[in-house]
C-alpha cells in the first residue's frame, strides 16, 4: 500500500532549489567540537550513509529514555526513601548522550566527505532533532526527579516547552532569514548533561540534595539555567537577526502575520496541553508525567516537522496543523469527564500521536527518496547494479 504523499509537488520542486546556509557561532563549537568531529569522522567508513549516522544518534537518546523509564517511571527514584537508579545507567547515560551528541555533529562532515549531501540529510536530522527534544529533558529529569529537593512535574511541564520553543525559534529565523542560526545553548548543554551523568554515577543523587550555596538547590540552578539561556540568549539573538533581515530588507516574508504564523500550531498545542493538566479530573500530570510529556513531545516534534519542510522547500506554512483537531477533542473529553478512565485516554492518545508522526516521518522521508533518487540509509543508487 502507498503511503500517503505529505509533501507538496511545490514543495518538492522547492527542495530541488534548496541551498544550506547556517551560522555557527559558538566558540566551544568552532574550536573544540568541531575539530573533535573532524577527527571522529575520519574513523568511519566511507561506505556508511550520513543518515544512518543520524539515526543511530537518535536511537540513543531513545535508548536513555526508554532505560530511565524502566528504572525511574514515575521520575521518583531519586527521591529520599525511594530505591535509586543503579550507578551503571547512569554512567550508560552519560556515555550514550555524547555518543548521540558526536553522530548528530559528524553526520553532516560524512555527507560531505563521501560527496552525499541532499536536502533529505537536513530534514532527516534536523527533523529528528525535534522529537528528540522530549527524550533528552525528561530523561535530566530523572536525576532530580520530583522530590522535595527535586522539581514538581508541573515546573518540568512549563521547562519542557522553554526547551521547545527555543528549539522551534532556530527554525523560525530560517522560515524568516533563510539562514539557519545555531543556538549557543545546544553545545553546553549536551557537554554538561553528559558530565552530569557520569558525576551523578561517581557520587550518588544524594549529593543533588545539599545546597550549592546558602539555600539554592541545584534543581534551582538547573531550572534558572535554562530559562535564563532561553530568555536571555537564544530569543533575543533569534529577533536580533529577525529584525537584522527586516532593516535589510531580507526577509523571506514581508507582512508581520506571515511571518509569525509558524508560531500558530505551537501555540495551540501549548494552550491545549495546558487546559488540559489545569483542567483535568485525575490530575492527570501527577499520574502519568512520562507519557504525558512524551505527548506533547511528539506533538511538537510533527509540528516542527512539517513547518521544516516549508523553510526548506520555501513555501508558505500552514497556519494549523490537522493534529490539534483530534487533540482538542481528545482534551474536551478528558476535562468534561464524558471519557471517565484518563489514563487510558491520555495512553490511547499517545499513541495515536507516536503512530501519526513515524508514518509522517517514514512517508516524508519516502517521497524524498524517491524524489532525488537516493536510498534513506545506503549511499548505493537505487538503479545501480
Amino acid at each position: 500500500m502507498a503511503l500517503y504523499e505529505y509533501v507538496t509537488q511545490e514543495q518538492l520542486a522547492g527542495f530541488d532549489k534548496y541551498k544550506y546556509s547556517a551560522v555557527d557561532s559558538n566558540p566551544l563549537s568552532i574550536y573544540v567540537m568541531h575539530p573533535f568531529w573532524n577527527l571522529v569522522v575520519k574513523f568511519l567508513p566511507t561506505w556508511l550513509a550520513p543518515n544512518l549516522i543520524t539515526f543511530t544518534g537518535f536511537m540513543f537518546l531513545v535508548l536513555n529514555f526508554l532505560m530511565l523509564a524502566f528504572y525511574d517511571f514515575d521520575f521518583n527514584a531519586s527521591s529520599a526513601g525511594y530505591q535509586h537508579v543503579p550507578s551503571w545507567v547512569w554512567v550508560a547515560a552519560g556515555i550514550f548522550n555524547f555518543l548521540a551528541y558526536t553522530l548528530d555533529g559528524v553526520d553532516g562532515k560524512q555527507a560531505r566527505r563521501t560527496n552525499s549531501s541532499t536536502p533529505l540529510g537536513e530534514l532527516f536530522d534536523h527533523g529528528l532533532d525535534s522529537w528528540a527534544c522530549v527524550f533528552f529533558v525528561a530523561t535530566v529529569y530523572s536525576i532530580f526527579g520530583r522530590a522535595e529537593s527535586g522539581v514538581g512535574v508541573v515546573t518540568l511541564f512549563y521547562i519542557l516547552w522553554v526547551v521547545l520553543f527555543s528549539f522551534i525559534l532556530s527554525h523560525w529565523e530560517k522560515y524568516n532569514t533563510g539562514i539557519l542560526f545555531l543556538p549557543w545553548g545546544y553545545d553546553i548543554s549536551q557537554v554538561t548533561i553528559s558530565l552530569v551523568y557520569l558525576v551523578t554515577a561517581a557520587v550518588g543523587v544524594e549529593t543533588w540534595y545539599q545546597p550549592v550555596i546558602f539555600h539554592l538547590l541545584y534543581r534551582d540552578l538547573f531550572t534558572f539555567m535554562i530559562i535564563a539561556c532561553s530568555f536571555t540568549v537564544t530569543l533575543p539573538m533569534s529577533l536580533y537577526n529577525v529584525l537584522k533581515g527586516y532593516r535589510n530588507n531580507t526577509l523571506k516574508h514581508s507582512s508581520l502575520y506571515e511571518g509569525l504564523l509558524p508560531f500558530l500550531s505551537p501555540f495551540l498545542l501549548f494552550v491545549l496541553s495546558t487546559i488540559w493538566v489545569i483542567y483535568s479530573p485525575s490530575n492527570i500530570l501527577e499520574l502519568q508525567p512520562r507519557i504525558f510529556y512524551l505527548m506533547v513531545g511528539t506533538a511538537f516534534a510533527n509540528v516542527t516537522c512539517k513547518l521544516i519542510v516549508c523553510q526548506m522547500s520555501n513555501t508558505r506554512c500552514q497556519p494549523l496543523s490537522i493534529l490539534l483537531l483530534p487533540m482538542t477533542a481528545v482534551v474536551v473529553l478528558a476535562i468534561t469527564r464524558v471519557f471517565t478512565n484518563e489514563t487510558l485516554l491520555l495512553y490511547l492518545w499517545t499513541a495515536a500521536v507516536v503512530l501519526a508522526h513515524i508514518h509522517y516521518g517514514v512517508s516524508v522521508v519516502k517521497q524524498l527518496s524517491n524524489h532525488f533518487n537516493i536510498f534513506a540509509f545506503s549511499l548505493k543508487k537505487p538503479n545501480s547494479d
